[in-house]
C-alpha cells in the first residue's frame, strides 16, 4: 500500500458500477427477466450482487449456470443474451442510485483541475445512457466502455487506452473502483488505485486486495491526491 499521500496525478479514471452508481437493482431486474422468459427460476438480488464484475455476458452466463465459476454451451449463451440485452434496454437506469458522495467527490475533482474519465466493463450501449440519465455524463472528457476496445479490465488496456487519449503516463493517472478488476488492471498499467468498500467485488472483501487506499467515498479520494 502506498503510504506517501498526497500522491501527484494528472487525471482519474472511474468505475462504474458499483463505484459511480448502484445498479444492481436494474441488473438483477433484468437477470430475472432474462431468466423468466427462457422458463428458468429467478435469482435472489444478492446472488446477482455476486454475479456482476466481468461483463455482462460473463454475468448471464452465471446466471444460466447459477454459479460464479459457471459455464454454460455457446449456444446457451447466444441465446440468453439478447433477451437480457432487450430486457435491461429498458429498465436501464430506472432503479440505479448514486452514491454518497459521488456527484461531490466529481466537482471537488473536476475543480481541482483533474481529468476524469469513466472505465467500465458495461457495454457502451447501455453506459452512455445511464451516464446521461443519472446526470454524470457532463462530468467525463471520455468513458471507456467494456466493448470499446478488444479487451477490458483486468486487462489494463483499457486503463492504457486512457493514458494514451490524455497524454498522461500511468504513474500520474489514478484509478477508482470497487474490485479485484479494477486493482489488476491498475497494478498491470502501473496506475495508482483506490478502491470504495461500498461496490461489488464478486463476493470478497477489497481490503484484501493490493490497493494503495480504501476511500469510504469520492470525496475521500481529495485529501489523498493533489495536481501536478
Amino acid at each position: 500500500m502506498n503510504k506517501q499521500f498526497p500522491i501527484a496525478i494528472e487525471a482519474v479514471m472511474i468505475d462504474l458500477d458499483g463505484t459511480l452508481l448502484d445498479t444492481i437493482p436494474d441488473l438483477a431486474a433484468a437477470t430475472n427477466g432474462m431468466l423468466e422468459e427462457l422458463g428458468r427460476q429467478t435469482l435472489p438480488l444478492d446472488t446477482v450482487r455476486n454475479f456482476v464484475g466481468k461483463g455482462i455476458p460473463r454475468l448471464v452466463e452465471r446466471a444460466l449456470a447459477r454459479d460464479i465459476d459457471g459455464h454454460v454451451p455457446p449456444e446457451a449463451l447466444a441465446q440468453a443474451l439478447p433477451v437480457f440485452e432487450k430486457v435491461y434496454s429498458g429498465i436501464n437506469g430506472s432503479f440505479t442510485t448514486i452514491y454518497p458522495g459521488v456527484r461531490e467527490g466529481l466537482e471537488q475533482m473536476r475543480a481541482a483541475g483533474f481529468r476524469l474519465a469513466c472505465v467500465t466493463n458495461k457495454a457502451g450501449a447501455f453506459t452512455l445512457p445511464l451516464l446521461e440519465r443519472m446526470g454524470l455524463a457532463e462530468f467525463f472528457e471520455l468513458t471507456v466502455a467494456g466493448d470499446t476496445l478488444p479487451r477490458r479490465k483486468p486487462d489494463p488496456l483499457q486503463l492504457l487506452h486512457t493514458c494514451e487519449r490524455f497524454g498522461v503516463v500511468p504513474a500520474r493517472m489514478l484509478m477508482v473502483g470497487d474490485s479485484g478488476n479494477d486493482v489488476l488492471a491498475a497494478r498491470a498499467a502501473g496506475c495508482p488505485v483506490f478502491c470504495v468498500p461500498y461496490g461489488y467485488n464478486e463476493g470478497h472483501d477489497v481490503h484484501a486486495l493490493d490497493v494503495d487506499a480504501i476511500v469510504g467515498a469520492l470525496t475521500d479520494c481529495m485529501p489523498l491526491i493533489q495536481k501536478i
